[in-house]
């Protein structure tokens, strides 16, 4: 299950700044003797691997560190892959049952350049808080502050799984005044933010950097027994004037989308769920294009010049896979819609 499909996390549709996609990088621990730290940014959920050992013990898909027998507790610092307004954290044990963390706190600091130092004043972000074993833990950030990096606490010792670490990107857009930019991505502050089924891969990874490694890595919908299509909503990083885009089924063969279509619009207000039945009538962005296997689509001329746009939304005939979306324009000053 996704943190998108799991119940009871109101930040999952935000970005997460502790993704390793998106830069994010575990850049000091006190210990990870039995599972490195850079695993607990994965994007994907942790697995678990029967019987599988390697040179210090059972191999676990997180942040372990070893039996503390001294004085002092672990700790973990984390570049966030960008500054941002922390909003939701989601602490995750899964699989850490016997050596998951008893507690953990979280502090955070900003670095307009460089990483922490000695020197470096933190401020805490979330309290000392009692961790159960293979569990979500879903805690809101009430802070407004941006920050760039966070030191997570973990008392004395143990394991987590995942940091998922939500909010909302701030980023210098004035730098991107003159420049083409892909609006859409991750990397730029875009959000899945609905889709009619994401059965094999998760809506969010259609933003993140680079070519798909794989089908997994990507958007994935079942096989359509009914009629209909599959569809999902983005919140663009910052409103802009399209004029190019690329569709990419990469790794998809045997099963991507007959065809594509985009609608796009300037949104103001309303909830998610209002979106999903307003998006029906939003205006065609790109009429509707046959795919192939494995393949970067690009379109320019066949782009409607729409004008500003806050949200998109891509349609596939009927099912299938979609590696990557790039929405590229530039942007224009936020309230403006003409």
């Amino acid at each position: 299950m996704t943190d998108q499909q799991r119940p009871n996390n109101p930040y999952a549709r935000m970005t997460n700044l502790a993704d390793a996609r998106i830069g994010a990088e575990a850049i000091h621990c006190t210990d990870d003797f039995f599972a490195e730290m850079s695993r607990m940014l994965q994007s994907h959920d942790p697995v678990w691997k029967e019987g599988v050992y390697d040179d210090n013990g059972k191999w676990m898909d997180g942040w372990e560190s070893r039996r503390k027998r001294q004085q002092g507790h672990d700790h973990c610092t984390v570049r966030l892959g960008l500054p941002g307004r922390i909003r939701g954290l989601n602490i995750d044990t899964s699989f850490f049952t016997g050596n998951y963390a008893p507690s953990v706190s979280l502090e955070a600091c900003y670095m307009a350049e460089g990483d922490p130092t000695d020197d470096t004043k933190w401020q805490q972000v979330l309290p000392a808080l009692n961790l159960q074993g293979d569990s979500h833990h879903i805690e809101a950030i009430n802070c407004d502050e941006v920050f760039s990096h966070v030191r997570f606490h973990m008392y004395p010792d143990g394991g987590v799984a995942r940091l998922r670490i939500y909010g909302e990107v701030v980023k210098d857009w004035a730098e991107e005044a003159n420049n083409l930019v892909d609006l859409a991505a991750m990397g730029n502050g875009g959000r899945a933010l609905l889709c009619s089924n994401e059965h094999f891969g998760t809506m969010d990874n259609i933003l993140a950097p680079g070519r798909g490694i794989n089908m997994g890595d990507g958007w994935e919908t079942a096989r359509r027994r009914i009629p209909g299509f599959d569809w999902v909503i983005i919140a663009l990083g910052h409103a802009g004037a399209v004029s190019e885009i690329e569709v990419d089924t990469a790794h998809f063969k045997g099963n991507f989308p007959d065809s594509c279509s985009i609608q796009a619009a300037f949104v103001e207000g309303g909830s998610d769920e209002q979106m999903a039945a307003q998006s029906l009538y939003w205006p065609e962005l790109l009429p509707s294009q046959k795919l192939s296997m494995h393949h970067i689509h690009g379109y320019t001329n066949e782009v409607a010049k729409l004008g500003p746009v806050t949200h998109v939304r891509l349609n596939i005939f009927p099912d299938g896979g979609v590696s990557r979306l790039r929405i590229k324009g530039h942007i224009v000053a936020e309230g403006k819609t003409s």
